[in-house]
């Protein structure tokens, strides 16, 4: 998952109408903005529950590789951006790449040992936080105390959870948090989506020894390549671009409070897909991380 919450469409990289094409920007113009995005959640978590399926044959690791592989092919054709790059936009590429690898393979062998749902609520304290952290406002507090207590019944399910699945949902929030900084300096230094699909193809090139030590020729699979292209366009290719398109036509701070509903979508795709049944008590957890989220986005 790859959201971010910034301040106009540049952020995302920036309008493409005239780029891709007139009949692909005329039939998104018809779909109203809140749609693009509940769409564009819907296909990243429901990308993210048929990824899971496919770590027995290749790997949270070999996944993960595939999945940014083909959508920087993809994007890559879309922009065809310039390498023409200074020193100091080379490295918030190379950054950028390298946040959004390291996010992406911690939230896989997050959800590797513990409900999508689960790990995708953990994670989400990473766009939480930077946004309590950014703001001055007292009400934030109640946030913050909110989202702990959610992260806290979290644990409370029968059975428990595994630690070492939380401690890399929890790297992957910190990571999220960070992949929201670099962002923003990647909408500041470049134009278009040209930097976008340099920073995933950097992040694919950094995910690679990864994969390849991970899953080894099944990488090569025609059936594996096959679905590995399914999950870079349901969870990297139309997300992504439904949001630079919703993020044109609205407000940041509405498309904040919109996206802060996946972690219950995670949960439903987990429930639907993979049969991930929660607790009671851990829906009440991520509800609480919700309402948290809303309220953050609404008052920063």
């Amino acid at each position: 998952m790859v959201a971010v919450h910034m301040d106009g469409a540049s952020a995302r990289g920036g309008s493409w109408r005239g780029e891709v094409g007139p009949v692909l920007a005329k039939g998104f113009g018809a779909i109203p903005p809140p749609a693009l995005v509940l769409l564009g959640v819907i296909s990243l978590q429901v990308g993210a529950a048929f990824a899971k399926q496919l770590f027995t044959v290749a790997g949270a690791s070999g996944v993960v590789t595939l999945r940014l592989l083909f959508a920087a092919l993809v994007l890559l054709a879309v922009w065809r951006p310039s390498l023409r790059l200074d020193r100091t936009s080379l490295l918030v590429v190379v950054g950028y790449g390298a946040v959004l690898a390291g996010m992406n393979m911690c939230l896989y062998q997050a959800i590797d040992r513990i409900p999508l749902g689960v790990a995708v609520t953990i994670e989400f304290l990473g766009p939480l936080a930077v946004a309590v952290f950014g703001s001055r406002r007292k009400l934030d507090v109640v946030w913050a105390v909110l989202a702990g207590l959610g992260v806290l019944l979290l644990s409370r399910g029968e059975g428990g959870l595994d630690p070492v699945g939380v401690g890399f949902a929890l790297a992957a929030a910190v990571l999220w948090a960070s992949y929201i900084l670099v962002g923003a300096k990647l909408g500041e230094r470049t134009r278009g989506g040209g930097g976008l699909a340099l920073g995933i193809a950097f992040g694919a090139l950094m995910a690679l020894p990864f994969g390849i030590s991970g899953a080894g020729t099944e990488l090569l699979s025609p059936p594996v390549l096959a679905a590995g292209l399914v999950v870079a366009l349901m969870s990297s290719v139309v997300p992504y671009s439904l949001e630079l398109e919703a993020l044109r036509r609205m407000p940041a701070r509405v498309f904040g409070v919109l996206m802060s509903v996946e972690p219950a979508v995670a949960a439903l795709a987990g429930l639907v897909v993979l049969r991930e049944a929660l607790e009671p008590v851990q829906w009440l957890a991520i509800c609480c991380v919700v309402i948290a989220s809303i309220g953050a986005t609404r008052s920063g």
